[in-house]
């Protein structure tokens, strides 16, 4: 996969250098020939272990919403790149630490032989943390709330500059693509409903209504009118790509290369009486 990902890069920067560099081709015969010898041993045990791939890695000063327990100010998200029962996909994992005692730290992290899907294989990347205004899913707000959201004069009358032949026949559709959850990735925020209508979650241990911990999305905006959400140094990149498309599969929107679901979201929730409680997901 990595060496995949190296020869699109290459592709995208290149478009008169498709094909495969010597280089390339010596990493292909290394690969196969790692393959050949692992399945000549066979299958590996049901209980072997396997390495989990980093995630994400978040430090309490860039992110003061983390609310770490005890005097953690690090929190690393790990995942199994395998498809896990009963929903299939990965299987997630919460370290919450102290930066000052993460010590003896592995230059070549151990990894997996494979991975279900092209995208449980995070790419590398630094995170540039914003804080942002969001509100919630048109699914969340009470009816009352609802039917001003619904009211295209109320629009109007507040000057938004939005096109009105589009959108006054449902200008939820609009309050759902431009202000709520926002997508990407995320720490706190609205869940992104879709997939299915608002469905809490419930710690295991005290029985509280657990709160959206990070969001691990499949793109930072969504296409059409959703590039609306990229970050202003991406507009140009988003505007390109939702007019022109993307080629060798170089998304400026998929800086992380992750995909969970059907280009869904995965959204890990914690319990906010204990961190230490056990987390859960959801696809969405």
């Amino acid at each position: 996969m990595r060496l995949k990902r190296r020869m699109q890069a290459r592709w995208h920067r290149d478009h008169h250098g498709r094909g495969t560099t010597p280089e390339e081709a010596a990493a292909k015969e290394r690969n196969a020939a790692m393959l050949a010898e692992r399945f000549a041993v066979g299958p590996p045990p049901a209980d072997c272990p396997v390495p989990m791939l980093p995630v994400s890695q978040l430090y309490l000063r860039d992110i003061p919403l983390l609310r770490p327990p005890g005097q953690a100010d690090l929190l690393q998200v790990l995942w199994c790149p395998y498809d896990h029962d009963p929903h299939h996909k990965p299987s997630t994992a919460l370290f919450w630490r102290s930066a000052a005692e993460v010590v003896d730290i592995l230059a070549t992290p151990p990894e997996p032989y494979e991975v279900n899907d092209d995208g449980y294989l995070p790419e590398p990347c630094v995170l540039a943390p914003e804080a942002i205004t969001e509100y919630p899913n048109s699914l969340d707000l009470s009816p009352q709330m609802l039917r001003m959201v619904e009211d295209w004069s109320r629009w109007q009358a507040a000057g938004v500059d939005v096109d009105s032949s589009e959108h006054a026949d449902c200008p939820r559709d609009f309050y759902d693509v431009h202000l709520a959850d926002a997508p990407g990735w995320k720490v706190g925020g609205w869940p992104p409903w879709g997939r299915t209508d608002p469905n809490p979650r419930y710690c295991t241990v005290c029985d509280v209504q657990m709160v959206p911990l990070l969001t691990i999305a499949s793109y930072e905006w969504d296409g059409g009118e959703g590039h609306s959400w990229a970050p202003h140094e991406e507009q140009a990149a988003a505007y390109a790509a939702n007019t022109t498309g993307h080629c060798c599969g170089q998304a400026p929107s998929q800086p992380t290369k992750v995909e969970v679901g059907s280009t869904d979201n995965m959204q890990i929730y914690i319990c906010p009486t204990s961190p230490e409680h056990p987390h859960t997901d959801l696809i969405q």
